[in-house]
């Protein structure tokens, strides 16, 4: 009996490892396809006559369909189970991708991003959730540092390879999508292998509904949230208006380079997000706030005196800190969501983080067709500084109202109301902006 046990709880633990690596691969596969058309954006403007504008209107059509999918789904897989919300994840992706191979115009480009996006709303939430879930209990920190890497590296690593296949590849508008097809086959046939971590419902509960978060972990998905705005916004900024700028200003037409400029970025977000174990929990989301400051006043330099060197270096520092803000704040929501709620909680977070990659997006858009695009750089440097630095004093804020409460006596409680909450009530947490 003891040797058929051992033999289950063996099998049991390769089929949950091999399901955390094929979530792992699915997450990165799918959020991939999503940053493909980054370095093709020029070669689309030169085919179909697009403005400035309308590039930002595509790239920002794809944070809406994340939105849509987070308001509609953004809780589901809780109840149905995560498989039966990922492998239709991927099945939308290759949608997207099908719709790039066969665009002529402008309709089929907004839909592909729409499709992608909610693909992508789909993916960020339930594959969170789903590597936490195969996680033993002592490596979930790990599990959140996977789901984060997985998250950003795929999103580099799809413009990375866009740019290079586009620039030296035939058919450069096609070659990266058939390339993207043949990668989610083995993703859909690792999720449908994998084992289902939850229990689903008979009756799940449809619909749209505002993010919800538990209020025991509210304060906490409030200082994230504030970070995770400001560096979110410079990841839209990079993906969608740096390849014009470096065409434009710069003279850098070759799309090998402006992928590589671009995942640079991603990659020093990855980096950032490894950080996290090297920097004390308190320090963390000041520490990235610190970072998304000075990447923006560098690339204000960058844009006043047309310096490639400068973006780059801009792009890595906040790199840097978006993914330590990143993961700091995902990580406290993942130790402190309920299992119930994890893909919901995950869910709200990242609709802050669409919000904040589409709309400063389509703004500085707007601005650069009216006042041009280094005036227009400089706008959005300056207003991304000044949230994060915002979101530096609140914090500050925070931890002065924290050390308070540690140096006062303890009260007693008034009566029917626990010490918990009576703590609770004397710290000065920061509300949103």
């Amino acid at each position: 009996m003891s040797e058929i046990t051992q033999d289950t709880r063996t099998r049991i633990h390769f089929g949950r490892t091999a399901g955390f690596a094929a979530t792992a691969l699915a997450l990165a596969v799918g959020m991939m396809g999503t940053t493909l058309p980054t370095p093709l954006y020029a070669l689309y403007r030169q085919r179909f006559g697009f403005s400035e504008l309308m590039i930002t209107v595509i790239f920002a059509a794809y944070a809406g369909g994340v939105i849509a999918a987070l308001l509609l789904l953004g809780r589901l897989s809780d109840q149905i189970g995560r498989r039966r919300m990922l492998l239709p994840a991927l099945g939308l992706s290759a949608l997207s991708a099908c719709m790039f191979l066969v665009a002529d115009g402008l309709p089929l480009l907004l839909a592909g991003r729409i499709v992608s996006g909610f693909s992508a709303g789909i993916f960020t939430g339930t594959a969170t959730a789903t590597l936490v879930d195969l996680a033993p209990p002592e490596r979930r920190g790990r599990a959140t540092l996977v789901a984060a890497v997985a998250n950003m590296g795929g999103l580099g690593f799809g413009v990375l390879l866009a740019g290079l296949l586009s620039q030296w590849a035939a058919a450069p508008l096609r070659i990266i999508f058939w390339v993207d097809l043949a990668l989610l086959v083995p993703a859909a046939i690792g999720i449908w292998a994998m084992p289902e971590p939850v229990t689903s419902t008979s009756h799940p509960r449809l619909g749209a509904r505002l993010p919800r978060v538990p209020s025991g972990i509210r304060n906490v998905f409030v200082r994230a949230a504030l970070a995770v705005f400001a560096g979110f916004a410079v990841l839209g900024l990079f993906t969608a208006v740096a390849p014009a700028f470096l065409g434009q200003d710069l003279g850098v037409t070759n799309r090998a380079a402006v992928g590589l400029v671009v995942f640079s970025v991603f990659a020093a977000s990855t980096a950032g997000q490894a950080m996290l174990t090297l920097l004390p929990e308190d320090l963390a989301l000041p520490t990235g706030c610190v970072g998304l400051v000075a990447g923006m006043a560098l690339l204000a330099l960058s844009l006043g005196v047309s310096s490639l060197a400068l973006l780059v270096l801009a792009g890595v520092i906040a790199g840097l800190g978006q993914g330590l803000s990143f993961r700091a704040g995902l990580a406290a929501l993942n130790a402190g969501s309920p299992a119930a709620q994890r893909a919901e909680v995950a869910s709200s977070f990242f609709v802050v983080a669409y919000i904040a990659i589409s709309l400063p997006v389509i703004g500085e858009g707007a601005l650069a067709q009216a006042v041009g695009l280094r005036t227009a750089g400089l706008a959005f440097a300056a207003v991304v500084a000044a949230v994060a630095a915002i979101a530096l004093t609140l914090l500050a804020r925070t931890s002065r109202g924290g050390a308070r409460l540690a140096r006062a006596p303890v009260r007693p409680p008034a009566r029917g109301v626990s010490s918990i909450s009576a703590a609770h009530d004397d710290v000065t947490w920061p509300r949103a902006a």
